[in-house]
């Protein structure tokens, strides 16, 4: 049986947005990033990310407004190698009058009936039934609280999923 997927977000749960400097998690370092001319984004991460999740039972997918700029900027800060990304394309922030966030039919459709877990700070109840109703496959949308990033607690969680898959 191949692995479950790992969708990951990186503002919220790699990069904790929504600290402030004087607040920002203990391990994060800063980095400045320009993905637009002119626009300098201070971004917060924890070189440990990257072992952890490793470490986990997955296979590891970007699921980012970041897309492939998440390699160059964030996986070799975390230690990640390069990943696979969902391409949002022309769905990158649209919205939707079902209340269905933009990226949660694009993860689905790449998941491919696989199961997933996918990490983020933006799901809501209406993502979770609309998995539910057109996924073929266990799946497991987990909040990351954006001020404060992944924990123990979540990795916890991650690995609790998987092994379930198992049983």
């Amino acid at each position: 049986m191949r692995r479950p997927l790992l969708f990951l977000d990186v503002d919220g749960p790699l990069n904790p947005w929504a600290a402030q400097p004087h607040g920002r998690p203990e391990g994060y370092t800063s980095i400045v990033v320009a993905l637009q001319p002119g626009r300098a984004l201070p971004v917060y991460l924890n070189p440990g990310h990257g072992e952890a999740l490793l470490a986990l039972d997955y296979d590891l997918c970007w699921a980012t407004t970041w897309m492939d700029a998440a390699n160059r900027w964030i996986a070799p800060v975390v230690g990640l190698p390069e990943l696979p990304y969902v391409d949002f394309g022309a769905d990158l922030f649209a919205l939707r009058p079902d209340g269905v966030h933009w990226k949660t039919e694009a993860i689905v459709a790449y998941a491919a009936g696989r199961p997933f877990a996918w990490v983020d700070d933006e799901q809501s109840p209406a993502d979770e039934e609309y998995v539910a109703r057109t996924h073929p496959n266990a799946a497991l949308l987990h909040h990351v609280d954006p001020r404060i990033g992944l924990r123990e607690k979540d990795f916890a969680t991650l690995t609790d999923f998987a092994t379930a898959l198992k049983t």
